[in-house]
């Protein structure tokens, strides 16, 4: 009978000898292995008042229109937790990944909060669906420009209000508007010009495998990214703590496989495989 680590090492070594792209695709479990909550968690919430807040009422158009100043005191609390946090063994996993193959690789993250690009993953490979908290742009959207949030906020704890000057700073250099977070709200859609929505799937369309990593499907575009894999005949590797609707999609693609356990741990020994089959020529 052939072991699960003898079928992980064909796996990889048909789809290097195809030349088509390996696609790595995470989720929140990714960050969650360096500390940071899950944006459905006990630190989602958020209160207003005397209400407590889901992410899902929060973290939407709607109440930005409503209420801009506390969706951004929500954004730049959290920001704040993101900072604090390191990038882990599996987000260097991935960097050695894409060094390795370079043309052929890509990164699609639903993670917001900058840790691949910190580890030193290649934006232009790095596709992040959701946005990144550290970058705001044009509520107005008088020009699409996406512009780092300025040196002179400082970190806020929950609640903590942001002062005048802090305010002022969060403007459209362009238009004088404010602006907003560049984050994918729960009420908004995906596009091409700021969350690489094309991209994404034109990825998927010419990926020989694709590693989903840390996330369960509760996302549109993950889903469609695994359904355009599958039907392209691709094979995807599943690696999560537990089963998933993307683990039972894993055992139905040809040669792929669930990895049950830390994306910290899986990813670094997989890295290392792609490297000794590069080696020898697989």
């Amino acid at each position: 009978m052939i072991s699960r680590f003898d079928q992980l090492v064909r796996t990889i070594a048909n789809v290097l000898k195809t030349g088509d792209l390996i696609t790595v695709l995470t989720g929140a479990g990714v960050s969650a292995e360096s500390g940071i909550p899950t944006f459905r968690g006990p630190e989602g919430y958020w209160t207003v008042g005397s209400r407590n807040y889901q992410p899902s009422e929060i973290a939407t158009q709607a109440m930005f229109q409503r209420n801009p100043k506390e969706i951004w005191k929500w954004f730049l609390y959290r920001r704040g937790i993101c900072e604090d946090a390191l990038p882990n063994p599996g987000h260097l996993a991935i960097v050695k990944m894409e060094k390795l193959l370079g043309s052929r690789f890509r990164l699609v993250t639903q993670n917001v909060d900058g840790l691949h690009l910190r580890a030193g993953s290649n934006i232009d490979r790095t596709y992040q669906v959701h946005g990144n908290l550290n970058y705001m742009r044009c509520a107005r959207e008088c020009y699409s420009t996406i512009y780092p949030l300025p040196s002179g906020l400082s970190r806020k704890a929950r609640g903590d209000d942001l002062s005048k000057n802090e305010w002022d700073m969060l403007v459209c250099p362009k238009c004088g508007a404010m602006t907003r977070p560049h984050v994918l709200l729960w009420d908004e859609y995906y596009d091409e010009q700021y969350y690489r929505l094309e991209s994404s799937l034109d990825a998927a369309s010419k990926t020989a495998l694709l590693i989903v990593v840390g996330t369960t499907g509760s996302a549109n575009i993950p889903n469609q990214i695994v359904a355009t894999v599958l039907r392209r005949g691709g094979t995807v590797i599943d690696i999560n703590p537990n089963f998933n609707v993307f683990s039972e999609a894993a055992q139905r693609s040809a040669g792929g496989l669930f990895l049950q356990g830390n994306s910290a741990s899986i990813l670094p020994t997989l890295a290392d495989l792609i490297i000794d089959l590069i080696a020898n020529g697989s």
